[in-house]
């Protein structure tokens, strides 16, 4: 089942079927007890859309009040990235560190406003000469802290900045457009299986510039170990949004650039799409 937000409202897909969802928003669906079984009487009754509504329609970010947050260096090549760049203000150690510690990196991303959705565009810092797209697996997390659905999320990160030192990471990954997410919501009671691939492709000009591809067996931590650590001191009333980290990282010196088209697939949820400004 998976769940778009549209200027016309939410639309489900389900069974190769395409419902309209009447009065429905996202915060009011996040925080629903049957959430799934809810979405499946709907689609079952309702009148079906055509074949083309979705494409047809205008996707809007799948978020309505949550925050976004974000845990880091959960990948192996995460942590050699991290390291790379912070090498010669000696921060090098602390993401080494973190990466084997217990207790994860976190860290606030967005607010919805900040958000940017499927075919809108992201942003770089103009106080930034090295920044980066970050395809990662968000989750969908309701009040109780329970993992109700799965999408797509891009953390655009200035590594220089951050590179500079660990302190300045909120200026590095907190400012307006610097998140995407979408194209819709994959609303499960399962796990996602750990073959999920996640693939990235930049192109600049026509032409791709960058692409690469990791999966979720490469994912160091479990998501609901994530989860159980975001919730421990922090009440989240209309449910949040979780990125997990990426495990993958174009090469040094490779910057994005005003214009480049970004694209994120995985498995079973889509493909997010963005342009850079």
């Amino acid at each position: 089942m998976i769940v778009y937000r549209t200027r016309a409202g939410l639309i489900a897909s389900y069974a190769r079927k395409q419902c309209r969802l009447p009065d429905a928003s996202v915060d009011e669906l996040i925080n629903r007890d049957d959430v799934l079984a809810h979405l499946r009487r709907q689609v079952s009754s309702g009148a079906a859309l055509p074949d083309s509504a979705i494409a047809d329609a205008e996707l809007l970010a799948p978020i309505g009040s949550q925050e976004v947050w974000a845990a880091g260096v959960t990948y192996y090549r995460s942590r050699d990235a991290r390291m790379e760049e912070a090498h010669e203000s000696g921060g090098d150690s602390f993401y080494d560190r973190v990466y084997s510690a217990e207790r994860p990196e976190l860290f606030f991303k967005a607010t919805p406003h900040r958000v940017a959705g499927p075919g809108e565009t992201v942003r770089i810092r103009k106080d930034s000469t090295w920044n980066v797209p970050e395809p990662e697996l968000t989750l969908m997390i309701n009040s109780h802290g329970t993992i109700v659905g799965y999408t797509i999320g891009n953390d655009v990160s200035s590594r220089d900045i951050e590179g500079q030192n660990p302190l300045y990471l909120p200026q590095a990954k907190v400012y307006d457009r610097s998140c995407a997410l979408g194209p819709g919501i994959l609303i499960t009671d399962a796990p996602l299986p750990k073959a999920t691939t996640i693939a990235l492709s930049i192109h600049r000009d026509g032409r791709c510039c960058f692409e690469g591809a990791t999966s979720l067996a490469e994912l160091k931590r479990q998501p609901r170990d994530l989860v159980a650590y975001l919730f421990r001191e922090n009440s989240f009333p209309a449910g949040c949004f979780l990125m997990t980290g990426t495990g993958i990282v174009p090469p040094t010196p490779f910057s994005l650039q005003p214009g480049d088209e970004i694209s994120i697939a995985i498995d079973s949820i889509g493909t997010l799409n963005n342009r850079v400004a």
